[in-house]
């Protein structure tokens, strides 16, 4: 079964889908392409895919974020949940927070093991929408 996830926030597009009885990653398994403002991640054996569009992503990632294995997976997957709750919160309140941002909620499931890549790319895109947007999910924001 395959489940997908929408964030859109002014022009970002980020689906995740993923196959919940598989658990593994493969690194021949997946593919990574970037194109101008657009970041693809797929891998067809845990039929997921996430696809980031937002003016500046791909320039920010590539060179302000810490790179790959700077954190550990666990640290992603925890900064990714109570990033996600909070953004999911927001969605829910339209009059409150400008619902341009959260338009969509997401559906992260902390049993589910996306893998190192799927948490890299959500947990910078959520840094960098943070920065760029002005937005506190968490206490402390880093700027990379």
């Amino acid at each position: 079964m395959k489940n997908s996830v929408y964030i859109i926030a002014f022009i970002l597009s980020l689906i995740i889908g993923c196959n919940s009885s598989k658990s593994t990653m493969k690194s021949a398994d997946k593919h990574v392409a970037s194109k101008n403002d657009t970041i693809r991640i797929a891998n067809d054996s845990l039929q997921y895919e996430v696809i980031i569009i937002d003016p500046g992503f791909s320039t920010w990632l590539a060179s302000m974020a810490y790179p790959r294995n700077f954190h550990s997976l666990q640290y992603l997957e925890t900064k990714n949940q109570i990033y996600v709750n909070e953004w999911n919160n927001r969605v829910m309140q339209p009059q409150r927070y400008n619902p341009n941002l959260y338009e969509m909620t997401i559906n992260y499931d902390p049993n589910i093991h996306y893998g190192y890549e799927v948490n890299y790319l959500i947990y910078n895109y959520m840094i960098y929408f943070q920065n760029t947007y002005k937005q506190k999910l968490d206490g402390y924001v880093p700027t990379r």
